[in-house]
């Protein structure tokens, strides 16, 4: 088995597609991270420019009424292996009590340099997923198909070797020519990473860059394997050559993109749609009519502070905006009006019994709002997102972009985590108000007696989720890559064990 190996290691070191292997993989990859490693770099500068803007912004607060709690998601350091959907979901959001937000609200900063955004879309799992597998299938196809125009597969067989032990040995030799290569870009390519001042990596970051690498040898396999089959069935090496070719155009160029292009799951129907539009529209006329209520109970308020606050005409329900945009317009405005900063001593205990009853009632209804609202949202962002990974699963290099995502954190659900933590934040900062008292404080409306101390307000702070719900997320698509290995394998050795040599 040994003589085997280092046979086939040989033959296939003295080869020029080795050298060329080499060149093209090393070239790729240290290159391409040293244009990651800017955009990075450029991404993290614009992230910490927008959480000093978000902290200057609250210096300059003068009631808590007036102040939206802006949120900025910093970019992810593994998105430079594969950058899935980090630098196409938006980042930064706006936090306020009357609003629960979402993914789908937020908006997004990004490069003013296209020709940079084109090169930095090309991440180490892209080069992986075309170069790589090329570079296997040109080691594969003519494994057993030169052997048998040369005829020397036959006087190997005259010896006491099995047929079992000629596959083995074949593809272990090959497996360590073409790891080689990527195993060392892989090392100099982390090289650049830690000796870069942007990046700071934690020990779970190293384990989810190994997961990685675990993912891209069984990706690798994949490929060899499929050239070996190919070899393993035909007598001509142009003849392998050409069909694999073929198998790499299709499972890596056409086959992915037409499943983007071609499969459009359905939205939502209108009338689902329009359901819950009304339904949301009744839970803010609800609010409304307590509002006007209260204040036609309360003799002390003179007129109503807000005036009415009409539904917002023009609805879009795929970018969805309850009411609390309109009315958290006219609330802030309210807040500043002289009205109120110069209201009688008198009054001012009725404007605060008004907010101790208001308030709480926008937090419900925007609550309510929330839970007609996330099952149309999933039906019109994560349903098509979900149908299209199943489909994408049907191709290795689908498998294996959708479990490098996982493992770096760049999928969907890496990127809800964030939003998530978003919502959590906001509950916390409303539990603080409610521990506080201050929607029923005179500083929730006015500043002229008592400046608001923002240093008090719980801080915004996000935490990457744990390498084992990474790898929870990702195990069964690398299940999935190991079980194509094996039933590849299965085949050719039943294939070549019944060929006539």
């Amino acid at each position: 088995m040994m003589t085997l190996i280092r046979r086939e290691l040989l033959d296939n070191l003295m080869t020029f597609r080795f050298a060329v292997a080499v060149f093209i993989i090393f070239l790729l990859v240290v290159a391409n991270t040293a244009v990651l490693i800017k955009d990075h770099e450029r991404r993290l500068a614009g992230h910490k420019t927008e959480v000093q803007k978000s902290r200057n912004y609250m210096s300059e607060g003068k009631t808590y009424s007036v102040i939206e709690l802006h949120v900025d998601r910093p970019p992810n350091p593994l998105s430079i292996f594969n950058t899935g959907l980090d630098k196409r979901l938006g980042n930064e959001i706006w936090v306020y009590y009357g609003h629960i937000p979402t993914l789908w609200d937020a908006e997004k900063h990004s490069s003013q340099n296209p020709f940079m955004n084109i090169l930095s879309s090309i991440d180490i799992v892209f080069i992986f997923q075309g170069v790589l597998s090329l570079l296997a299938l040109i080691f594969a196809y003519d494994t057993l198909a030169g052997e048998y125009e040369r005829g020397t597969l036959r006087l190997v067989l005259t010896h006491s070797v099995s047929r079992g032990h000629i596959l083995l040995a074949k593809y272990i030799s090959a497996m360590v020519c073409l790891l080689v290569p990527t195993l060392m870009s892989l090392i100099l390519a982390l090289i650049l990473l830690t000796t870069s001042p942007s990046f700071s990596l934690s020990m779970q970051d190293f384990l989810r860059i190994g997961g990685i690498m675990v993912a891209s040898i069984a990706y690798l396999s994949v490929f060899y394997l499929i050239g070996m089959l190919i070899s393993s069935m035909t007598r001509r090496t142009s003849t392998a050559l050409m069909l694999s070719m073929f198998v790499w155009g299709f499972l890596v160029l056409v086959y992915p993109n037409m499943i983007v292009a071609v499969i459009q799951p359905s939205n939502p129907p209108e009338e689902r749609k329009a359901s819950a539009h009304n339904h949301i529209k009744q839970i803010w006329e609800a609010f409304e009519r307590e509002r006007k209520h209260y204040l036609t109970t309360d003799t002390h308020l003179e007129g109503d502070p807000y005036g009415n606050l009409p539904w917002r005409d023009g609805y879009n329900f795929e970018h969805f905006q309850d009411k609390v945009s309109v009315l958290q317009y006219y609330y802030h405005a309210g807040a500043e009006i002289d009205g109120f900063r110069e209201a009688r001593e008198s009054q001012v205990l009725h404007v605060q019994d008004y907010h101790r009853f208001l308030v709480p009632l926008i937090i419900d209804a925007a609550e309510h709002t929330w839970r007609v609202r996330k099952p149309v949202l999933e039906e019109l962002f994560v349903l098509p997102a979900t149908i299209d990974k199943i489909w994408l699963r049907l191709s290795p290099t689908g498998i294996y972009d959708i479990a490098t995502q996982a493992l770096a954190g760049t999928d969907l659900n890496g990127i809800q985590d964030f939003f998530t933590a978003v919502q959590q934040y906001r509950q916390s900062v409303i539990d603080y108000y409610y521990d506080k008292k201050v929607f029923a404080s005179r500083e929730w409306f006015s500043f002229d007696k008592a400046a608001v101390d923002w240093r008090t307000l719980p801080q915004f702070s996000f935490q990457r989720s744990d390498i084992s719900i990474n790898v929870k997320r990702a195990l069964p698509d690398l299940f999935l890559l190991l079980m194509i290995n094996i039933v590849l394998f299965i085949g050719i050795f039943l294939v070549f064990v019944r060929r006539e040599v």
